[in-house]
């Protein structure tokens, strides 16, 4: 609900009761709840957790984000599964004809440069799209200085020995900004590696296309191929675009694969040290299969 590619959707929960721990905020992607409603079947008033602090209703009150309890979640999600995502309105009536609907503005967009670990001996720019905590504490965990950037900040005269471009909501191409200047970056031959969104803001720097997948990915337990050495890993996923493999350029290939739909969910450049994953390694709780990505990251500085 923290995570800022989330930001202003309405999440329907596929399980059939959310609420027996409560709510724990130690490990939150974001300030904030992200979504713009929550849909469910069954809500638990009686919550137990060492860790919790307060209810799950009373988290989502606190925030005024709406929730609707008591629906056939099922029914909702093979209605989900047969047209794919689609517009909804969570509300006490219909709308009237012709009332125009408006999406929750992005105000999570971080508006200033923010650093970690200055004085380490290699710098990363972290390029903000909705970048998730787990993301910074991924980076954190090794000697490195981050410097966390707004979306559509110029890095590119500035000192840095890598780039890391963040996941984050919505439509890829709306990035006009932040694609110029990663195809600057590119240009330099520094280490690049995206994440998420990032991924799909890579692939358009280089020259390749986006598109809308009917059913996006989302949630754990996604399986995906790595081509390189034909391992499976299971990840976590929210997406609902993905790069068209047919429109990448010379020099790059595809590196992972998602086993259900057999889409892109990496690539990288044959000779330089840009690689980008559709899923996301820093995935918490995890599933943790891909947190050596950061690993390889590093080891590329």
């Amino acid at each position: 609900l923290t995570d800022p590619s989330y930001n202003a959707q309405i999440l329907v929960f596929t399980y059939p009761l959310i609420g027996n721990y409560g709510v724990d905020l130690r490990s939150a992607e974001s300030a904030k709840i992200q979504v713009a409603g929550v849909i469910m079947s069954g809500l638990a008033n009686n919550w137990s957790h060492t860790g919790a602090d307060r209810s799950f209703a009373a988290w989502l009150e606190s925030q005024g984000i709406p929730l609707m309890i008591d629906v056939d979640t099922r029914a909702l999600t093979k209605h989900l599964r047969t047209r794919g995502t689609m517009q909804g309105v969570l509300g006490l009536e219909k709308p009237a004809a012709g009332t125009e609907l408006v999406l929750p503005s992005r105000d999570f967009m971080l508006k200033e440069p923010v650093e970690y670990n200055a004085g380490k001996p290699k710098k990363v720019i972290l390029v903000d799209c909705g970048a998730k905590e787990n993301i910074v504490r991924s980076l954190t965990s090794y000697p490195l200085h981050v410097k966390r950037v707004p979306a559509d900040y110029d890095y590119t005269d500035e000192y840095y020995d890598g780039i890391l471009l963040s996941n984050g909501p919505g439509d890829p191409t709306d990035y006009v900004k932040t694609i110029d200047v990663a195809k600057k970056a590119l240009q330099k031959g520094k280490p690049v590696f995206g994440i998420c969104l990032g991924s799909q803001l890579m692939a358009l720097a280089a020259g390749a296309k986006t598109y809308r997948l009917k059913f996006g990915h989302r949630g754990h337990n996604q399986p995906c191929l790595q081509d390189d050495d034909g391992r499976c890993y299971i990840t976590s996923q929210n997406h609902g675009y993905a790069i068209d493999e047919s429109s990448l350029p010379a020099g790059w290939k595809v590196n992972f694969r998602n086993l259900n739909d057999n889409s892109v969910e990496g690539i990288r450049h044959v000779s330089k040290p840009f690689f980008s994953v559709q899923f996301h390694p820093e995935a918490c709780p995890g599933p943790t299969d891909t947190a050596w990505l950061f690993e390889r990251f590093y080891e590329s500085l």
